[in-house]
């Protein structure tokens, strides 16, 4: 289903509509005085519709921005509650949360066999580790040792 223009566009769909429909109007107004007249009148008619409609593709794909960017999402709501617990609202990249035992080195990845699909954040929302040693991220995470066996 295609999506219905709004705001400035909608505006500029119907002006478009109009002038068309007035241009249709005077070409068999003239038409019916005169055959030759009209000939020549929708050439030129034609030839400026041609560069105008050339004028505005180029706009809409180099220039047309409509405005200005829409904002940043919020910053997920981060918690971590309890002893050794660890929360981000993005990736991360190695966490050890208590004990002797540090995490292992993130594994290198191995050569996909694909092209890899573009990286995507998260949806903006909370991020909560709760409890003893828990851990919890927005984001990838490489690598975690909560320490004891």
């Amino acid at each position: 289903m295609a999506a219905h223009p709004q705001g400035p566009s909608k505006a500029v769909l119907w002006t478009g509509v109009g002038v068309g429909a007035a241009g249709i109007g005077a070409l068999v107004a003239v038409a019916v005085a005169d055959l030759g007249k009209a000939d020549q009148l929708a050439s030129v008619v034609g030839a400026v519709l041609a560069i105008a409609g050339i004028g505005l593709s180029l706009w809409a794909q180099f220039g047309g921005s409509g405005g200005t960017p829409a904002p940043p999402p919020p910053a997920p709501d981060v918690t971590a509650s309890g002893a050794g617990s660890v929360a981000a609202g993005g990736s991360i990249g190695a966490v050890s949360t208590g004990g002797g035992t540090p995490p292992a080195a993130p594994a290198a990845p191995a050569a996909p066999a694909a092209p890899a699909a573009p990286a995507t954040r998260p949806a903006p929302g909370s991020v909560t580790a709760s409890g003893d040693r828990s851990v919890a991220a927005g984001g990838d995470i490489g690598s975690v040792s909560t320490g004891g066996a």
